[in-house]
């Protein structure tokens, strides 16, 4: 077994049930191995979960990459427009679900929930910046105004407040009407 094989099982595992059941037994049980094996091939659990979630940024980036088919928008309210509608969409409720765990987590001060954050943070603005449009001019600071509208806009709708954040994109003229 390599990391590579033991990956997509280990992120089936924490986008079925959080990583309140991220303890090396049962991440060993669903990837088919055991916790002295997943020690051997990560080194320890901080390296694991680190190298997990960062795999499952590049999953979500990709899974994002294949709804969006590839099709770079024209405008910044375009890109947005179409990766808050994919980031919705119920394939990706898991992936959502997980995020929000680990932002309460590293608010609280969870050990590793900090680097786990901004490392994924890190993984997805690399590939927003690549979602700007053509000739966008500031691609890297267009990819950080896009995270922060899109995060705003995820969480208002994760705790029930999804036409406050849909209102207030119209209203800052960044959704088409």
């Amino acid at each position: 077994m390599t990391r590579e094989i033991l990956l997509p099982p280990l992120a089936a595992h924490v986008l079925a049930h959080g990583l309140g059941q991220a303890s090396l037994r049962p991440l060993a049980k669903a990837a088919g191995t055991s916790d002295r094996m997943l020690l051997y091939h990560f080194g320890s659990k901080e390296t694991l979960l680190a190298d997990l979630l960062a795999y499952l940024a590049r999953t979500y980036a990709e899974t994002l990459d294949a709804a969006l088919a590839g099709e770079r928008a024209a405008t910044r309210g375009q890109a947005l427009a179409r990766i808050l509608k994919h980031a919705r969409a119920p394939e990706m409720a898991p992936f959502m679900q997980l995020w929000w765990e680990i932002v309460a987590g590293a608010a609280r001060g969870a050990q590793g929930f900090q680097p786990a954050a901004h490392a994924m943070m890190g993984e997805l603005l690399a590939w927003l910046e690549g979602q700007m449009p053509e000739g966008d001019p500031d691609p890297k600071g267009g990819a950080r105004y896009l995270l922060t509208l899109i995060e705003g806009t995820l969480m208002l709708a994760a705790i029930g407040h999804a036409a406050a954040a849909r209102d207030g994109l119209l209203a800052g003229g960044l959704l088409p009407s």
